[in-house]
């Protein structure tokens, strides 16, 4: 994955910008799927994420641990990626924007 775009959003009056769209996504796919490095072990992590900076894999915010959250703030890391199967968007913890991927040609897909 190449870069990242602001997703659209019908609803917002006008268009914000992200500072971190041109990053790269330069850590290769977990071979499995991972659990959350910080939740207990046998306890329930709902959705992951995964920093793009160093691959640390936090529960989302609609976990109770919200331990993507917890790491992005402790390390000022502002991209986390979706881990479930299917999913193709990332989080800017500092902009507060939900990304979608860019294309090969550097448009959306």
């Amino acid at each position: 994955m190449a870069a990242w775009r602001v997703a659209p959003d019908a609803g917002a009056l006008d268009r914000r910008s992200c500072a971190h769209e041109d990053a790269d996504e330069h850590l290769p796919a977990p071979e499995t799927v991972p659990a959350c490095d910080d939740c207990t072990a046998g306890a329930s992590s709902g959705s992951l994420l995964r920093c793009l900076t160093c691959g640390h894999v936090g529960c989302s915010d609609s976990s109770a641990g919200q331990h993507a959250y917890g790491h992005a703030r402790a390390s000022a890391h502002p991209l986390a990626r979706s881990l479930r199967a299917g999913d193709a968007w990332a989080w800017c913890y500092e902009d507060e924007l939900f990304l979608l991927p860019m294309g090969e040609d550097g448009r959306a897909p």
